[in-house]
């Protein structure tokens, strides 16, 4: 077995959802979700076919964000695996709960627009995803001013009143 380490290819500022999934199905079905999740939504998402033809089965609604995925789905290139990359202004915390609760997502690894890296073994079969690697580790524990400016931070782009 061979574990390779694949970083994920984007722009600094764009979210995506990396998660496992278990039917080609997957892809109408997050499609569907997603634009009657948001209205409006610009997105992209591929989907890597475990069998069969093996192919990466994708859709969307934003170009930039339907390449991104198919981009790094190829480089991953993990059965059942999908990536969704959200265009400018949509974050994951608008459509979480709705792709979680699709009946064929099995996992999500990762939900950011951190720098992530994927680990993934390589066996005689194909590939499989050993776990990811998002964002930096921690530099300290936050203090008053942290807590401050946290709360103050959500408070300003609406999530918390």
């Amino acid at each position: 077995m061979e574990i390779d380490i694949i970083p994920i290819k984007k722009p600094a500022d764009v979210n995506f959802i990396f998660g496992l999934s278990h039917f080609i199905k997957t892809v109408e079905d997050m499609h569907e979700v997603l634009v009657g999740s948001v209205p409006g939504i610009k997105f992209g998402l591929a989907f890597c076919e475990a069998s069969g033809k093996r192919l990466v089965r994708w859709s969307g609604t934003d170009d930039a964000s339907i390449k991104l995925a198919i981009q790094n789905a190829m480089a991953v290139g993990a059965g059942h695996t999908f990536f969704l990359f959200l265009g400018e202004g949509y974050f994951p915390i608008n459509v979480l709960n709705a792709v979680k609760g699709l009946h064929e997502v099995c996992q999500i690894f990762c939900a950011t627009a951190n720098d992530t890296e994927i680990l993934v073994a390589q066996t005689h079969q194909g590939r499989g995803v050993l776990g990811v690697v998002d964002g930096q580790s921690p530099m300290g524990v936050e203090k008053d001013d942290d807590i401050a400016w946290r709360k103050g931070f959500l408070r300003k782009i609406g999530y918390k009143s």
